[in-house]
């Protein structure tokens, strides 16, 4: 009988009701799906954010290069995508240690409704990829004069 206090069952199954209990949390707060349910080893962490003009979306890509990345946005969903590949190591060489994921990668974000599809803009710098999506201007405050 092992001294640690979680067997491997154990262990498995204890975390698998803490991710559930949390995937309940984040439900009944209103986090979006896409957002809590993406493994953060295998897909770039993003940033979101909203202000009175657009939907401001950071990915965190570095490595990699603005042809390897590919942005597309259908209604309220926007998706990332795109592959990193290993770095060449010299002949006779191996891995000792490997903490950075390689592979094929899609990040799919749900965006407010109040999206402009057609207002969207992509750039990348220093290994972050930022994307502005406008928002529509019916959804955009406004003064309304009192007379």
């Amino acid at each position: 009988m092992s001294n640690f206090p979680f067997s491997d069952s154990g262990f498995a199954s204890a975390f698998d009701a803490i991710q559930e209990h949390m995937g309940r949390v984040l439900r009944s707060a209103g986090v979006p799906a896409a957002l809590r349910a993406t493994p953060q080893a295998l897909f770039p962490p993003v940033n979101v954010g909203v202000s009175g003009d657009s939907v401001e979306v950071v990915a965190f890509v570095p490595g990699m290069q603005p042809d390897d990345l590919n942005v597309t946005l259908e209604k309220r969903v926007l998706t990332i995508s795109g592959e990193r590949t290993p770095p060449a190591l010299p002949e006779n060489a191996r891995y000792y240690a490997r903490e950075r994921a390689v592979g094929r990668y899609t990040r799919v974000i749900e965006l407010p409704a109040d999206v402009d599809p057609d207002l969207v803009q992509a750039r990348y710098t220093d290994g972050c990829l930022a994307i502005s999506i406008k928002r529509k201007e019916s959804s955009k405050p406004r003064v309304v004069p009192v007379q």
